[in-house]
């Protein structure tokens, strides 16, 4: 039994760029870049989303994506970090009186 091949996201980028901004036909990118047709089409369809500024819930593939992924998560996690300082604050005021 063969594993399943994982692709980065540049690789993703790279082949749907052939299609998008180069010409190809999407079977023949997807034979020239050696991955399967729905895969590439999946690809394209979230390049092409992403182009319109719409965040994927999977691993973004254009570099402004990835960026607002990266932010959305700090913001998160800050948020997380907000929350548990008034909490632990709150418990030390409780515990004073």
């Amino acid at each position: 039994m063969s594993s399943r091949r994982t692709f980065t996201s540049e690789y993703k980028r790279e082949c749907a760029e052939l299609v998008i901004k180069h010409g190809y036909q999407v079977k023949e990118a997807a034979n020239a870049m050696n991955v399967g047709l729905s895969s590439l089409q999946r690809w394209l369809s979230q390049y092409r989303n992403e182009m319109k500024g719409i965040t994927p819930k999977a691993t973004a593939i254009t570099i402004e994506q990835k960026r607002i992924q990266e932010l959305e998560a700090q913001v998160k996690q800050l948020k997380r970090d907000k929350d548990l300082s008034r909490l632990i604050t709150l418990t030390q005021c409780l515990l004073c009186k």
